[in-house]
């Protein structure tokens, strides 16, 4: 035995309940600490108004031994509505695992094991405490729950198929939050979704809402067709599929059209790449080439280093301002040349105006868009809110071996009603800042044919005619008065001169008058306002 080690065996025994009492009054900060960091939540995305939550490792097992506490709230004066798409708890007796939501004044919970659970809770409140806590188990995946405010009574969770509906056309909300989560779809935008598809997910591969927000969607049931084709859609990969009996389709505000340029003069790049084919024949990966619907190579940067600040870019000119909602990409086309930009983010401007970064509407930070994974299948990416601009540029940020693109732009002409970028967020009291020109996208685009100053002509005109008026009311009360001096045969002095007075007091007073309101905006989209009173003038 070692000396002394007896010794310390009885000096830890006998400071043996003091240490103990020490080690629990230093542990116990550090347990709360873990429950507050949320050690036990898995996905989270919230928005002002909705949002999606779930346990750890969500779908697989949750841990054991773990807390997850999060509060969600949605703008004061609404009701909050839960809506718990999966909950698979392994305690029957809800006392180390279970899940509870607690607010102010009531308590909904704990709810674990086989006991019913309400699928969805409307509660009287705008704010909640969610606690999902685990001890000991083997099983379970834990829960899956979304949330919105009383305005979404339609809300839907991110589990829902189209197969769980019957009717051919119908609407619902779905939360933020639902890309992320597990589960297939098979399809795409253009032909539809197979009716297994997720329906939240399916509504974000087709850019009808983003992730970030959530929103309103409205879809169509159709008969099936034999084969779905994949492809990969702002961040979701959608799968090819066999026949189905059904499929559905998303109805949209129709902007979604293919925008033409011309390969000469409205394409134009940093730089462009040579190469040596076989024959010994240079071959041009010139921008003229990176129109998608065109065959052959693409346009290539002529830089192929991956160790310096992203500079290259491909310039489109659209002639004119357009609103766009989207963007499809490839790499080079060429299977000998595995070329393809695997990142970006979109500039744009229009005449006379400097670049801007598109940014996104919920961090208002610059966008980088997921481009593609090999040099062949297209990848379409939507812009929301649009982008309303002539000028675009492809900024590549990450790619492989070399910059290769060819593109395809989506979107619509401006019509009076689309010709504005202002994105109405769903909270009550705000938009999106437009304090710095460069700061958001989300700027109302004023119509060229808007008046930056006042008429002159429309203020001069009823000048001169008030200035004719009065000059006319004089001559004839001195016409009226040289009357009274000779007499008049028409009738008595005392009628003719109120008469008279009558016509000059009021000169307009057979007529109407007419209010007109003239307002215009300045360079700071201040308006101002000028009333003028005219009426006609006494025939």
């Amino acid at each position: 035995m070692v000396p002394g080690a007896r010794g310390g065996g009885a000096l830890a025994r006998a400071a043996g309940p003091g240490l103990l009492a020490l080690l629990l009054a230093v542990s116990a900060p550090l347990r709360l600490q873990a429950e507050e960091l949320g050690d036990g939540c898995g996905h989270l995305v919230t928005y002002q108004d909705s949002g999606t939550m779930t346990s750890k490792n969500y779908p697989g097992t949750y841990p054991n031994h773990t807390v997850c506490e999060k509060t969600i709230t949605v703008p004061k004066g609404k009701r909050l509505i839960l809506r718990l798409g999966d909950l698979d708890i392994e305690s029957q007796t809800c006392a180390s695992d279970y899940l509870l939501f607690t607010s102010s004044s009531d308590q909904y919970g704990p709810y674990c094991g086989s006991m019913t659970v309400p699928k969805e809770l409307l509660l009287n409140t705008s704010e909640v405490t969610v606690r999902f806590e685990s001890g000991s188990h083997i099983s379970g995946r834990g829960f899956l729950l979304t949330y919105a405010s009383s305005d979404h009574p339609d809300l839907i969770t991110c589990l829902e198929r189209a197969s769980h509906y019957l009717k051919t056309e119908y609407s619902k909300f779905c939360p933020a939050g639902c890309r992320d989560v597990a589960g297939d779809i098979s399809g795409n935008m253009v032909d539809g979704y197979r009716d297994t598809s997720l329906l939240c997910k399916a509504a974000i591969h087709a850019g009808i809402i983003a992730d970030e927000l959530g929103g309103q969607i409205s879809v169509l049931q159709r008969k099936g067709i034999s084969r779905y084709e994949g492809i990969l859609a702002n961040g979701v990969l959608s799968r090819d599929g066999s026949l189905s009996d059904k499929r559905f389709l998303f109805t949209s505000n129709g902007c979604s059209r293919s925008l033409s340029f011309e390969p000469d003069g409205q394409i134009r790049a940093s730089s462009s790449w040579q190469s040596v084919n076989e024959s010994g024949d240079q071959v041009h990966w010139s921008p003229g080439q990176a129109r998608l619907q065109d065959q052959g190579p693409s346009w290539a940067s002529g830089d192929s280093s991956n160790n310096h600040k992203p500079r290259e870019w491909l310039e489109i000119d659209l002639g004119e301002k357009k609103k766009i909602t989207g963007i499809r990409t490839t790499g080079s086309t060429q299977s000998n040349f595995n070329f393809y930009v695997k990142s970006f983010v979109m500039n744009f401007k229009n005449n006379n105006s400097k670049w801007k970064t598109y940014k996104g509407i919920v961090n208002n930070e610059e966008k980088v868009f997921q481009g593609n994974s090999n040099f062949r299948d297209p990848v379409q990416n939507n812009f929301i809110p649009p982008i309303v601009a002539r000028y675009v540029r492809v900024v590549p940020q990450t790619w492989h071996q070399r910059i290769a693109l060819k593109v395809e732009l989506i979107g619509c002409q401006i019509t009076q009603g689309n010709d504005s970028l202002v994105w109405r967020k769903t909270s009550q009291s705000t938009s999106v800042s437009t304090k710095k020109e460069d700061e958001t996208i989300t700027r109302p685009i004023p119509s060229e044919e808007t008046s930056t100053g006042i008429n002159i002509t429309t203020v001069a005109i009823p000048l001169v005619l008030l200035v004719v008026l009065v000059f006319a009311g004089m001559g004839i009360f001195a016409a009226f008065r040289k009357k009274k001096k000779k007499g008049s045969p028409y009738g008595s002095a005392e009628a003719q001169k109120t008469d008279c007075w009558k016509q000059i007091k009021y000169p307009f007073a057979r007529h109407q008058s007419a209010e007109f309101t003239i307002s215009y905006d300045n360079e700071k989209e201040m308006t101002q306002k000028l009333d003028l009173i005219t009426s006609d003038m006494a025939g």
